[in-house]
């Protein structure tokens, strides 16, 4: 084991858990750069909690268990992993390619498995078909998406913190049972991500403008600068480190990336359609000597670009709480949490009160983020009975 491996194994079981294991028995499917890092990253907030790993590659499952990521690791068709399946996990996480989702969609359908399932794969439209037509309970998936990744492939690039302060996507539906959004969104928190909620069918054309397209610009990048680069590759030499920024991403695995791209086909080609648009906006107003329209659109992106906020640093004093009665109506779940992120609103906890047989409140704790007026506004147009209430963050020490 090379001294990078035992400091991030060292790292692994001193860090300070997450209060609580929202699931005890967990199974990641992929133990690639994603998988790998979720599987660390679970033995970092939740040490109690029993982790199993999946993966084809012999070798991967040998390294995932030497950094104490996985309490066991097993190929795809072991019997003691459809028996664990069966018998103790609570929480089964894909986190393959979207090549290999359906044939592990039917290893848990075949199984009989009942527990909840999410995943990290990047377009969903497929993965939501194949749940609904898979499942006799659809309502056991809740597709999932975290905003994080590297330009380093598998596990030798796996951290156990590459989720801390992340967005994380999870895209509730009406189907979605409340208390199991609850509690996954309690395991994901304690990660120290941080969940947004989008509707499923709105995910995969926000993804591909956010990711997918610029992914494509960055190998668009590169092949620029190899079109004009001589046999002694000079002109590489002399990108400075603006073009490795922006490029970084190009280095990522090109039979994943092709699979993402036909995957998400259709929103991903209006996307590159539109980047040809803006790039020769730039092109006319160059050609057309046009400088104030050209320090225009600089300055548009360049405003755009500065308010994005460095860092989430949420105010303890700040902490809210809404409280929204939890009435006799499906889809509330999905459709609270996708208002309360359309606002900018971010949901630290989740709580369910249920105060009797057929009465509950919804309890959110909101951090200092958002425009809370324009959620309240649009939780009462949307015919909710809302409170809100000022807190204090000791009842919640686990925010800092």
């Amino acid at each position: 084991m090379t001294n990078e491996q035992n400091t991030e194994t060292t790292n692994a079981s001193t860090s300070a858990p997450a209060a609580g294991a929202p699931f005890s028995h967990i199974v990641v499917i992929g133990l690639g750069l994603i998988g790998a890092s979720l599987a660390a990253a679970i033995k970092k907030g939740y040490p109690d909690a029993r982790v199993v790993g999946v993966d084809t590659d012999s070798r991967t499952r040998v390294v995932a268990q030497e950094r104490s990521w996985v309490d066991d690791a097993y190929a795809p068709d072991a019997d003691a992993l459809r028996a664990y399946i069966a018998d103790d996990a609570e929480l089964v996480i894909i986190a393959t390619p979207i090549a290999a989702v359906d044939d592990y969609l039917s290893m848990l359908a075949d199984i009989g498995y009942d527990g909840l399932v999410t995943d990290t794969v990047s377009t969903k439209s497929h993965i939501l078909r194949a749940a609904e037509q898979l499942f006799s309970d659809p309502r056991i998936y809740i597709l999932g998406h975290p905003m994080a990744g590297s330009e380093q492939n598998g596990i030798e690039g796996a951290r156990s913190d590459l989720f801390e302060g992340v967005n994380w996507i999870l895209c509730p539906n009406e189907g979605t049972v409340p208390e199991r959004f609850q509690q996954l969104h309690e395991f994901i928190t304690g990660l120290q991500a941080r969940v947004i909620t989008i509707p499923p069918e709105d995910h995969d054309r926000a993804i591909a403008i956010v990711s997918h397209v610029p992914h494509m610009v960055a190998s668009s990048l590169v092949r620029l600068a190899c079109n004009h680069t001589d046999e002694n590759r000079s002109l590489m030499r002399l990108a400075a480190g603006g073009f490795k920024d922006t490029t970084r991403v190009a280095a990522g695995s090109p039979k994943l990336w092709c699979g993402i791209a036909f995957d998400n086909a259709e929103a991903l080609a209006s996307g590159l359609k539109e980047m040809e648009g803006i790039i020769a906006s730039f092109h006319d107003a160059l050609v057309s000597g046009d400088r104030e329209a050209f320090t225009r659109l600089l300055a548009e992106s360049a405003e755009a670009r500065a308010a994005l906020p460095a860092a989430w640093i949420p105010s303890s004093e700040k902490l809210l709480e809404v409280r929204i009665p939890m009435v006799n109506r499906t889809g509330i779940i999905a459709e609270v949490t996708n208002i309360a992120s359309s606002v900018g609103c971010n949901i630290q906890s989740i709580d369910i009160d249920h105060l009797s047989e057929g009465n509950a409140v919804l309890s959110l704790i909101l951090t200092d983020e958002g425009d809370v007026g324009q959620l309240s506004y649009q939780l009462i147009n949307a015919g909710f009975s809302v409170s809100f209430s000022p807190i204090q963050p000791k009842e919640h020490s686990y925010v800092e």
